[in-house]
Formats: C-alpha cells, structure tokens, sequence
C-alpha cells in the first residue's frame, strides 16, 4: 500500500471514531458522564450509558493514536506540499509549503478555542464574498487558532494556503499585489496575521471581501487592535465579515484549556491564556506567566492590550477624525493615561461599594463568628469582635476619597468617561448587566462587569494593600492586619464570583430567559433568571464560602420579597444558593450548587425545573 493509499484509509478510520472529550458532572450526587465535542459552531453533548464508558475512552484514544499517524505520514509524504517560490515573489511576509507546515505543528496537539468551530465552519463552507475576523485582546489565542486551522487541513487544501505575516511598513496596496499573486497561483486559503498593523486597513478593508472573497478566496484576518476590526465591521465590511471574538474567555472553557477547576483561579488569573500560550500538561497556573500576577503586570496589560488597541485603532480610522471628545487628549500623549485611570477608577469604585457593603451589612457579625472559630490557627482571630466598625468604615473612606480625587485631577470630563467606556465595550472588556428594582417605577441601575477578572482582582488586591499601609492600622500587629486585609479581599472575591456568575448566566442564556439582579428596599437577590414564555423564575444568592449557613439564603425565603418578585416575574420555582461547597438540598427545598458545577453546566442548569415541566429535554 503507498502512501497515499495508507493516507485515505486513516482518514477513513478516523471518521468512524468519536470526536471530542468526556466530561463528567455530579447531580444530584450521582456522576454522569457526556461526550462532548463542537459542531457547527456549537458545543453538542451527548449522554454516557455507564456500560458504554471504558468503551467510547478506548475509542476516543484510538482516534488520537490514528491521527497523530495520518499527521507523520502527510509530514513525510513528499506530494503533501508541492514546492513553490510563491513567497520569494511577494512583497509581504508570505509563508507556503514545507515551511507553512512546520509552523503550525507546534500548535497541532494543542486544546482548540470553543469558537474554533466557527472557524473551520467558514473554511469549509460554500460561502462566498464575506471574510472571516477574529479578533480579541492580547493572549485570547487568536494567532494560535489560525496556526491550528493549518495544521487540520487535509492534504489538497495545504497545498492551497498561505500565512501572511504582516508588519507596520506593509500597506493595502503591496497587500493587493500580493493576493493576485496568489489568486494566480491558484492559492484559495489565505490566513492574515497582525492586518491591523497596516495603517490603511480600516478604510480600504472592503478590498478583501468584495474582491478577493468573490473571486472564491477564503480570507482569514486576525490583528491585535480588535476595535480596528470592530469599526471596519460598521463601514467597509458592514455585512460582509464572520466575527469570531476571542477576548472573553468563560470559566468552562478556560478550565478546559488551563485544566485548572478552581472559581478562586479563575479570578486571580482568568481572561487570558498564559504568556507561552497554553502548557496543558501542567496542573498548575504559573504565575510568572500570567497577565495579571500582579497590579505592574496588569497596568503593563492595559498599557499595550488596551490602550494602544484603542489609539492606533482611532489614530488609523478616517485619518483619527473618530477620536471625537479624545482627541485633546491624544495630541497632549495623556489618552493611555486617560484610559487607564477610567479602568482604575471602574475598579476602585467596586472595592469601595464592596468595602461599604461589607461594613454596614450584617454580615460582618457572620465574618466575625467565623474568624472567631475558624479551624486554621492562622486564620483564627477575633479582630473583628474588636475594630470599632464605624471609624474604620469611615478612616478606609477617607482615604478611598482621596485616591478619588487623585484620579480626577489630570481633568477627565464625562464625555471622555462615555466614549472610552463605549470603546472598552466594543472591546469586550466591560458588560452593562443592569440591576433591576422590584418597584417597576425605578430605572434598572448600571452594573458594569469586567470580561476578564484576573485584571480587575489585581487592581483591587492592589488598592486593598495600600489602604493596609494607613496609620489607622498601625496599632494592629502584622497578623491581624494581614486578616482584615484577608476579610476584605474575601468580600472582593465573593462581589467577582457575583459578577461572574451572572456574566456567564446572561450569555449562556437563550433569548427568551432574562438574566439580572434584583433590588428591594431592603437588600437583593444576586441573580435572578426569569423565563419569559413560561412567566417563571429561579432565584439565586451567591456566596464565596465553602460552608452552608442559614443566614446566607434568607432573603431567598423572605415571603415579602417573594411576593414582590412573583407580582412581576411569575412564580418561583427554584430557589438557589451557589457557593464553594458540594451539591445539597435543604428541607426547606434551598438547593445549594457547587459554583464550578454551576458553570461547568451553563446554559442547562438555567430554569431546568420550568423547561422540564413543559416537556423540553435539556441537550446535556
């Protein structure tokens, strides 16, 4: 049997087998496990008999043993790649052949993006005369997807693709050239990286779409200045472009890819894959190589991922004529400064709202119980019996005013406050989840979220440290300053799970389930999922705590606000408490939910009790 012979017949082998990966989930206390792998741009589940198990893993290895074969014989064969000088006639960095290959064999055996379906959907697809754009911040994994969508190509359609590598001093014009140089080559898969680079793209982008996508090329462009792609999809490629957007990156998937199941993780480090990209064989984060180890290595992100995104973005867009209330700003070189006191200013008023929360709420007799009795000597204190509970509220805003000040003095406006805020949302980076109020007269309140928590968590950490280092501690000793910087940071962290939650919740959710907080006179439910169709509700409180407590849920059980919400929402049918600790039901039917379960199983843990009773079957 040839090569080629021995090629077809493990393509064939391999088409029989499984794709994907098992995943298992406990509920209600028994382990399930599902097959679970991407198809037409979504993730499809499939149920595990458990007679079934030992046989689809034995299945699952087999397929990679295979592939991993068919990759070494398609590597030696000597007709994979036809030889060319293509890349020697070309103006732009354009890599073909043998080398293209060996490019993306880094990549190969690496975990794919869950959006890198949507991807290989595009490739292989009838469409013509749009363009594919993936674009997010800086270490979403967008260069990573286009170097894997090379190395699962078959044989035929290697031969047809080319990388293009592009730099500053490239311009649309070498970059026309260039693809009819390949057009006449008879190259039909065309992968441009860092395309924002090129200071003409934004205005002439149409080029790639009503040209050269219409001609029958199929055009992949990534870059780093992801609002470059966004305003490029309002003008020239307004209905002419498939968006992929890397920059969030939800708890499910970044567990999956890092194989870390840690909500705590999740929060220090979450929103980006690590600087190497992703070493899945370690179980560990390194911190060393995360972007938001620490408050430097955030501001150096924000920095470069964000701030130079967005003015090289306005400062290339119809000659920087979009910089709008902006532009004094740039021309003084005090934009990214701008920009990165907004961001500041975004999360310092998390921690005081936290702070204030924290301190008038009740819950800090809680606190002070726990730390009283907690089993770890070290933690064990009764610090919070003692601090006088005002002064120290009002000392911690004393100085939290000040810094507000500070951050107010380079003469930011509102109208720079909007229009940055607008250009971060473009970016994905922050989310409006608005609370609603149980009095259908009040207006929904603004509930900004931030896409990737390991930024906001470091700048917050940061902020909580040098509130540490004021005098109104000084009398404290080390350990017990070091718990009360511990208590706060804790709220800091169970106020992000909070966001978290109901983040990954409002996306997960379908169209006709509403995702929010809701607000009383008297306290809030953390999150509420209200079914439109059925007109009912589920009801959450989110607790960062490992520990089932009667305090945590009695809101949940306040017949008074049960009545408020079911006047507007319909009728509550499950009640909720997500929290570190394992699955429980209470008498009282509160249903207690391990978070990383939670949101390991989004969307079919939404209403799953309403859907059921209607008859619908939930896909996993």
């Amino acid at each position: 049997m040839n090569t080629n012979d021995k090629i077809n017949e493990l393509q064939t082998q391999i088409s029989s087998l499984p794709k994907g990966y098992i995943s298992q989930k406990t509920i209600q206390g028994k382990i399930r496990y599902y097959l679970q792998w991407s198809e037409g741009g979504k993730k499809q589940s499939k149920y595990i008999k458990a007679g079934e198990l030992d046989q689809i893993k034995a299945q699952i290895e087999q397929r990679k043993a295979l592939q991993a074969e068919l990759k070494e014989l398609q590597s030696q064969n000597d007709n994979t790649v036809m030889a060319t000088d293509i890349d020697s006639e070309c103006e732009t960095n354009v890599t073909v052949g043998k080398a293209l290959l060996a490019m993306a064999s880094g990549v190969a055996e690496w975990e794919r993006r869950d959006c890198y379906e949507q991807l290989q959907n595009y490739l292989h697809s009838a469409d013509t005369d749009r363009v594919c754009l993936i674009y997010g911040l800086r270490r979403t994994g967008k260069t990573t997807m286009l170097r894997q969508a090379i190395a699962d190509m078959n044989e035929s359609e290697v031969t047809k693709a080319a990388y293009i590598k592009l730099r500053r001093t490239d311009t649309m014009a070498m970059m026309n050239r260039d693809l009819k140089r390949l057009f006449d080559a008879d190259y039909k898969y065309i992968f441009l990286d860092e395309v924002t680079l090129m200071k003409d793209f934004i205005d002439s982008a149409a080029l790639f779409s009503d040209v050269f996508a219409a001609m029958g090329m199929k055009l992949v462009l990534s870059g780093t200045d992801s609002l470059g792609f966004s305003l490029a999809m309002n003008e020239e490629l307004y209905d002419r472009a498939i968006p992929i957007h890397t920059t969030f990156i939800p708890f499910r998937e970044h567990a999956r890819l890092l194989r870390i199941n840690s909500i705590d993780e999740y929060i220090r480090y979450g929103g980006t894959l690590r600087a190497g990209e992703m070493d899945f064989e370690s179980p560990e984060l390194n911190s060393d190589d995360a972007s938001f180890r620490d408050d430097e290595s955030t501001r150096r992100y924000i920095d470069t991922a964000i701030c130079r995104n967005i003015q090289h973005s306005l400062a290339c867009y119809e000659d920087g004529s979009h910089f709008h209330h902006l532009y004094s700003l740039y021309q003084a070189g005090e934009l990214t400064n701008a920009i990165n006191r907004i961001i500041e200013d975004m999360n310092h008023r998390f921690v005081v709202d936290t702070i204030i929360r924290e301190f008038h709420s009740s819950d800090l007799g809680i606190a002070a119980r726990n730390l009283r009795k907690d089993r770890d000597p070290d933690r064990r204190t009764d610090i919070l019996d003692r601090i006088d509970t005002e002064a120290v509220t009002q000392k911690l805003m004393e100085i939290l005013d000040i810094r507000s000040k500070e951050d107010q003095s380079i003469g930011i406006t509102n109208a720079h406050v909007i229009e940055i805020k607008e250009y971060l949302k473009a970016l994905d980076l922050i989310i409006d989840c608005p609370t609603e109020y149980a009095d259908p007269e009040l207006e929904p309140l603004e509930h900004i979220i931030f896409t990737q928590p390991g930024m906001r968590y470091c700048q917050a950490q940061a902020l909580v440290y040098s509130l540490m280092k004021d005098n109104v501690f000084s009398a404290l000793s080390e350990k017990e300053k070091s718990n009360v910087t511990e208590r706060i940071l804790e709220e800091v962290r169970g106020r992000m799970m909070e966001d978290i939650v109901l983040l990954e919740t409002a996306k997960s959710a379908p169209d006709t389930v509403r995702v929010f907080k809701l607000a009383f006179y008297n306290g809030e439910y953390d999150m509420v999922t209200y079914d439109t169709e059925a007109d009912q509700c589920a009801v959450y409180e989110i607790k960062h705590s490992d520990k089932a407590i009667e305090n945590q849920y009695r809101h949940l059980i306040d017949p008074d606000k049960r009545s408020l919400t079911e006047k507007r929402f319909g009728e509550i049918v499950s009640t909720n408490v997500i929290y570190r600790g394992t699955d429980q039901e209470l008498d009282n039917e509160v249903q207690y939910l391990r978070v990383e379960d939670f949101l390991q199983e989004l969307p079919d843990v939404i209403l799953t009790e309403q859907t059921e009773s209607q008859g619908y079957v939930p896909t996993m």
